[in-house]
């Protein structure tokens, strides 16, 4: 794991980086104090400009501007050109590459043409003036166009990484919105479970209230059914709470929608019976189902026996949209004591699919949300074959007290 050391809000290696750029400029001007014109006052202004230089990142004009100004300062003392003078190609670069706009670097590049001249016209020994402004000129020519491309190559990347800090976002934002229409349904459904039990203990209790005096065995029953009928609405209601109070988790992958069967009515709740007919609309899409069931099924409650459907459902449409036709998966229902496990693995050697099949929900998204309201663990991933398996491990509810003192008896 990397460490992002700051200091002064700043990176330390960009800081360090320019103290010892300033430093250089520094021993430059030190070093001349002897030899150069102007003495110790032309070392104060080489160490001003060594000083503006640590704050070339944040405030590039700015630097440029003081340091111009004082380089036109020993113009005006016929100083000459000194040694620390490169931190005048240093301000140059700094304002092409760090400021807001280019305009700041090409006003930079003329005044420093301007110097250019007049650092020649000064310039001792022999030899004609404007070798030597052609000399500076070039040299600060191929630091303005440095500054340039660098300039040019960071705002691409600054580009790149802004489109991809949106992209992100609206990965995130996708997620949130697909999590919460997939609670949405999931709420949705279970209110019809929970009505559903509501109805049938209504029917049965006006039962139990016809046949009490007539018929006592069918009447304790009745009552049996109710109080059933009432644990599991109890417990499909807790469970409907929970999804709505819970806070969406968007899930970090998108994932695709799933199949759905284009003549299931919206509110209509499919049970496990239907699921050969399920394998057989996925058959006729061009995929080689194979399935299978390990250990004895037992009854389920309507919600649960519902999101078992559904990961079934979700999982062989993610196969038909990315293993394509013509892909073999291998489907199995294992049942334990205490858990009913759901895996679906596909070879991933099918064909692209040429037309996208109804949507039905939101792939692993949709699955997870599913799987979570029961307390279950749902995990999916790549096999070493090149395919892909999704495995669902749903825990069973427990056997009523009731029905426990019943099977001891």
């Amino acid at each position: 794991m990397t460490v992002d050391r700051r200091i002064f809000g700043r990176p330390l290696r960009s800081v360090a980086f320019d103290v010892a750029v300033s430093g250089l400029v520094a021993l430059f001007a030190v070093a001349g104090v002897v030899a150069q014109p102007g003495g110790w006052n032309a070392t104060l202004v080489g160490i001003g400009m060594a000083l503006a230089l640590l704050f070339r990142r944040t405030h590039p004009t700015a630097v440029a501007a003081v340091v111009g100004a004082m380089a036109l300062s020993q113009v005006i003392l016929r100083w000459g050109p000194l040694g620390f003078d490169i931190a005048v190609l240093i301000a140059l670069y700094s304002v092409i590459k760090y400021a807001d706009r280019l305009r700041d670097g090409v006003i930079a590049g003329a005044v420093a043409a301007v110097g250019v001249v007049l650092a020649a016209l000064q310039m001792r020994g022999p030899g004609l003036w404007w070798a030597n402004a052609i000399w500076f000129g070039t040299v600060t020519g191929v630091v303005w166009l440095m500054g340039l491309n660098v300039r040019t190559r960071r705002l691409y990347v600054l580009s790149l990484e802004e489109r991809a800090a949106t992209l992100e976002r609206e990965r995130e934002a996708e997620a949130r919105a697909a999590v919460a229409e997939e609670r949405t349904r999931i709420a949705r459904e279970l209110h019809d479970v929970v009505a559903h039990s509501m109805a049938v203990m209504i029917v049965q209790a006006d039962g139990v209230r016809f046949t009490m005096d007539r018929d006592p065995a069918t009447a304790r029953e009745a009552a049996k059914v109710v109080a059933d009928t009432g644990r599991q609405a109890l417990e499909e209601m807790r469970r409907l709470v929970g999804v709505l109070r819970e806070p969406s988790r968007p899930e970090p992958v998108a994932a695709p929608d799933a199949v759905a069967d284009p003549d299931e009515p919206a509110h209509r709740r499919p049970a496990l019976v239907e699921l050969p007919a399920l394998l057989d609309r996925f058959r006729a899409a061009g995929l080689r189902v194979g399935h299978a069931t390990k250990g004895d099924p037992v009854p389920l409650p309507p919600g649960l026996e519902l999101t078992v459907y559904r990961v079934v459902q979700e999982s062989l449409t993610n196969a038909l949209k990315h293993a394509g036709v013509g892909a073999s998966v291998e489907l199995s229902l294992d049942w334990s004591a205490t858990t009913v496990v759901v895996r679906a693995v596909d070879d991933g050697r099918g064909r692209p699919v040429v037309r996208p099949a109804p949507s039905g929900g939101h792939g692993l998204v949709g699955m997870r949300e599913r799987v979570g309201v029961y307390d279950g663990t749902l995990t999916a991933g790549p096999t070493l074959a090149g395919g892909w398996r999704v495995e669902a491990r749903l825990p069973l509810p427990s056997v009523p007290d009731t029905e426990q003192g019943e099977a001891a008896a």
